[in-house]
């Protein structure tokens, strides 16, 4: 890794890393050359760009925290707060920087997504992104199949949270990471595919390589639950309100926020693909 590249992750990482995030460079070219025009990144090929993950352990170390001292309003959500109140410490940290950051969600005003997450996480070699592209003579026939990353690491148990631009600085000579294939024969990846799109609400997908570690029970919990009843969870009740026991709530469907309209082509596909899944 160049010099200049190892020097600014060690800097973000500082900031981010003790609060169960982590962060992998790459080259806004290598995300670039594979998609369709309308999909790129309007910055020249060489410029640093950072992908963001969270891990297990960011729901203790970052979000509890945060919602304990910061205070959100009722119809925020206290994840995505979260993670950018800790990506605003970084652009603050390195105020000599320009730095942009593109939240996992945010969409241009005709819905197209402003990154596609998992595309990033694949070339930037943090997770390897499996698509239906990847099972030679797949058995779905007609139907919609909908690709995943997985986390050499967590398995499926991490979230990308979106992106960190550089436009100042570019790195040409920055080597490409290529991401572990750690699910590399074609039943597996048949069982992980299969599992993600028909079957995610059983959390069974997230473990199809052997994870350092998972969600916590509370973080099931918490991903489970419909959004507006979160705060509740984390002890957050409005004050004419009794807090809600974790118990008391079912695994119920999640409908995530919105991210890619179109799936057609292999590589246009969001941190999370199924229309509904029991959260990142």
């Amino acid at each position: 890794m160049e010099p200049r590249v190892a020097e600014l992750k060690r800097k973000i990482e500082d900031t981010l890393c003790p609060f169960g995030f982590e962060v992998y460079p790459f080259q806004v070219a290598w995300y670039n050359e594979l998609l369709p025009p309308a999909f790129h990144l309007p910055l020249p090929g060489p410029t640093l760009a950072f992908v963001v993950l969270s891990t297990p352990a960011m729901f203790d170390q970052a979000l509890k925290p945060f919602v304990q001292t910061h205070h959100l309003q009722p119809l925020t959500d206290p994840v995505d707060q979260c993670v950018a109140y800790h990506l605003r410490q970084v652009t603050e940290s390195l105020p000599e920087l320009q730095m942009e950051v593109i939240a996992d969600y945010e969409v241009h005003p005709n819905r197209r997504p402003k990154i596609l997450a998992q595309t990033a996480a694949h070339v930037a070699g943090a997770a390897y992104y499996y698509r239906r592209q990847d099972v030679e003579a797949d058995p779905w026939g007609s139907q919609h199949i909908a690709g995943v990353c997985i986390h050499p690491q967590f398995g499926g148990w991490f979230a990308i949270r979106g992106v960190m631009l550089l436009p100042g600085i570019q790195v040409p000579h920055l080597m490409p990471r290529k991401p572990h294939d750690c699910v590399p024969t074609r039943a597996d990846r048949i069982t992980l595919l299969e599992g993600f799109n028909f079957h995610w609400r059983d959390w069974t997908y997230r473990d199809v390589v052997t994870p350092q570690e998972r969600y916590s029970e509370e973080q099931k919990v918490y991903f489970s639950t419909p959004p507006a009843q979160r705060l509740a969870l984390l002890g957050m009740a409005q004050p004419s309100e009794e807090p809600i026991k974790s118990h008391e709530f079912p695994f119920t469907t999640l409908t995530k926020k919105p991210e890619n309209p179109n799936e057609a082509r292999s590589w246009l596909s969001p941190s999370i693909s199924p229309p509904v899944s029991p959260g990142p």
